[in-house]
């Protein structure tokens, strides 16, 4: 007798020593979540808690073959497409993508933590707006991240843009945009989701002490984790915050730079030990 499966969520993106970011975070988040997640590497972070000191990144056919290898042999529920490495990828990622268009997909490919990649960077961004944004249920986006990208179509500017902006990336196919970070109140954290109709949601959360890294995609994987499970763009997104939070307000010091999210804080007792 066969048993059941949890949903399979593939996840494009890098690996990170720490388990803070990248891979390794999202396949933490996919589990607290009930679901079973696949790995394709982009490319390989050197760093600690502190930060990132270089990158290497995975050749464009090498993530062709791992995920096809996978695809052939698993059906997937969702897909996450993390740090993409290079414009290479992106275009292999993208046609990868065009394959199984019925499956939701959630796109966060912009990690702060991440060196600047130099003269390439707006090739990559322009690569990410007209290959994987069309293709996106959702894409997650710092207010940050969104003016970057936004200066690909339009001058720099001091103005909020953040509606104007997201709506464009909605009228260039892509279903849903999340954008993190919105201006407001100095002790809270606003976000903001934007579909065709306008802005869905603003959630608004008690901005936490302390530096994190890993919160971005955290955040991002359990809303992949959520839509794999059948859960609506809108509650996910809202569903997933919560989780977000909660794990951040139970964050390890695992070393003397940022804090890292306990993914798995609802399975241990209050004093630490697990149940």
């Amino acid at each position: 007798m066969q048993n059941q499966s949890s949903p399979l969520i593939l996840t494009f993106g890098a690996t990170d020593p720490v388990g803070a970011i990248g891979i390794q975070a999202d396949l933490a988040s996919f589990a607290a979540m009930g679901c079973h997640g696949l790995s394709v590497v982009t490319s390989l972070l050197i760093g600690d808690t502190a930060r990132v000191e270089d990158v290497q990144v995975i050749d464009a056919d090498w993530v062709d073959d791992q995920a096809r290898v996978l695809l052939e042999d698993m059906p997937v529920a969702a897909f996450k497409v993390g740090a993409v490495g290079g414009i290479e990828t992106v275009t292999a990622i993208a046609e990868i993508l065009a394959d199984y268009p019925d499956a939701p997909l959630v796109l966060d490919p912009f990690l702060t933590a991440l060196p600047d990649q130099g003269p390439e960077s707006e090739d990559l961004l322009v690569a990410i707006r007209e290959l994987l944004i069309p293709q996106a249920t959702l894409f997650v986006v710092s207010t940050a991240e969104l003016g970057r990208l936004a200066e690909t179509w339009r001058e720099p500017s001091t103005d909020d843009l953040i509606a104007e902006d997201a709506m464009r990336l909605i009228d260039m196919g892509c279903e849903y945009v999340f954008v993190t970070g919105v201006p407001g109140d100095v002790h809270e954290v606003a976000n903001c989701l934007f579909d065709a109709s306008g802005m869905l949601r603003n959630d608004a959360w008690q901005r936490l002490p302390g530096s994190f890294n890993g919160a971005g995609t955290t955040l991002s994987a359990t809303i992949a984790a959520m839509l794999a499970n059948g859960v609506e763009v809108p509650e996910a997104v809202f569903e997933a915050q919560e989780f977000t939070h909660a794990a951040l307000s139970n964050a390890h010091r695992l070393g003397m730079g940022k804090l890292v999210p306990d993914r798995y804080f609802w399975a241990r007792e209050p004093d630490g030990e697990p149940q």
